[in-house]
């Protein structure tokens, strides 16, 4: 039966028929020939800096929040006309519902110095210019925070997140998705299930202090399956991933870092060092004062090259070992080398060893320099080892 658009009734776009009246959400496109309004609301109340903004978004929906010098809560909200959407305010608290919908977008205005909950079932969530905590969840979109102050606490199960030009504290988490930490002052523990992180230019803070200190945290970020790429960790970095990876330009204090299916790169570490792979190369340089704090390095690949480069100076016990397992069909053990400008002690066995599975040849090399106080413990299987005084 051919259906006609009526008018608008309270904002609400309906169509006749001869039997029963509909929102525009009722089809799935629109009847040709009709065009399909949306539903439309403002609200405005006076607020004071402080209280806190509470939008929650059963049916799923954009939501879009900036900080204001107004002591004014201002909102813009869109919808198909099949949601409830409902506003409250208690003291200096302003609480967002609704029931129902999910083509909603909610924009709204409130003093800076504001705390904000949030959740959707699916949509992006963008806020900008917030000092508060802010804490939410969405489940399928983006979060995407500019210009903030505060305590986070903010997990996505399929989407990106991206925090820029903040002073920040607290975790933020992906399900399914990449996240990018740029231009940041603050302790923020990033991780991924199924994406990459990249932190640039963030700079730790002690706790409590609110200013750069050498008490700060530890960079501590992971990932389930995507790349690792810090820029700089101050305090030292903690970084895990179970497929990427892992690039570092500067660590100070301390690098660990361990992934199961990549590469290891760090340009330069000012302290101690661990890295494992289980299946790609190792190239890790330490940097600064050799005599100055623990500087033991540890590096194991089980299918890749390690190269390590260390401060002249450096106090070592150098323990390296390569293996080579009789199923290699790449290269043969007389390819394999370790490569130094160091006098090392070297010995390649004949025979074959049993005792670890497959059977397998080894090169060891050793060496005590300046007094051996710091352990480089090197491992690695059908690779090359290349160590480096500089």
């Amino acid at each position: 039966m051919k259906r006609t658009l009526l008018n608008a009734i309270a904002g609400t776009a309906i169509f006749f028929t001869a039997t029963a009246l509909y929102p525009c959400s009722y089809f799935t496109a629109n009847p040709a020939g009709t065009l399909c309004l949306q539903q439309k609301d403002a609200r405005e109340y006076e607020v004071k800096p402080g209280g806190t903004l509470n939008i929650s978004l059963t049916g799923g929906g954009d939501i879009e929040i900036k900080g204001w010098d107004k002591n004014l809560f201002s909102s813009d909200s869109k919808s198909d006309g099949s949601a409830d959407i409902k506003y409250s305010k208690e003291g200096n608290d302003i609480k967002v519902t609704s029931l129902g919908g999910s083509d909603i977008k909610i924009t709204v205005f409130v003093p800076k110095k504001f705390n904000v909950v949030f959740t959707t079932s699916n949509g992006d969530v963008n806020i900008e210019q917030i000092e508060g905590s802010i804490k939410g969840a969405t489940m399928a979109g983006d979060l995407y925070l500019n210009g903030i102050n505060g305590k986070l606490s903010l997990t996505t199960m399929g989407g990106d997140i991206t925090l820029k030009n903040s002073k920040a504290e607290g975790k933020v988490n992906t399900k399914g998705g990449n996240v990018l930490v740029e231009n940041v002052e603050g302790n923020v523990d990033a991780s991924s299930n199924g994406g990459s992180v990249k932190q640039i230019n963030v700079t730790q803070t002690a706790k409590g202090k609110g200013k750069t200190s050498s008490a700060g945290k530890e960079t501590n970020i992971s990932s389930l399956g995507g790349d690792l790429i810090i820029d700089e960790a101050a305090n030292g970095a903690k970084l895990a991933t179970l497929g990427g990876d892992i690039s570092v330009n500067h660590a100070g204090k301390f690098l660990s870092a361990s992934t199961n299916g990549g590469d290891i790169t760090a340009k330069s570490v000012d302290g101690w060092i661990t890295a494992k792979t289980l299946g790609g190369d190792i190239d890790v340089t330490m940097t600064g004062n050799p005599n100055d704090g623990k500087r033991d390095v540890t590096l194991n690949s089980l299918g890749g090259d390690i190269t390590l480069k260390v401060p002249k100076g450096l106090s070592m016990n150098i323990d390296i070992e390569i293996a080579y397992t009789k199923d290699n069909k790449v290269k043969k053990f007389e390819d394999y080398k370790v490569e130094s400008n160091i006098q090392l002690q070297q010995e390649r066995t004949g025979e074959w060893d049993n005792s670890q599975g497959t059977p397998r040849k080894f090169i060891y090399a050793k060496a005590n320099v300046n007094g051996g106080k710091n352990t480089i413990k090197i491992r690695t299987i059908n690779g090359n080892v290349y160590l480096k005084q500089q």
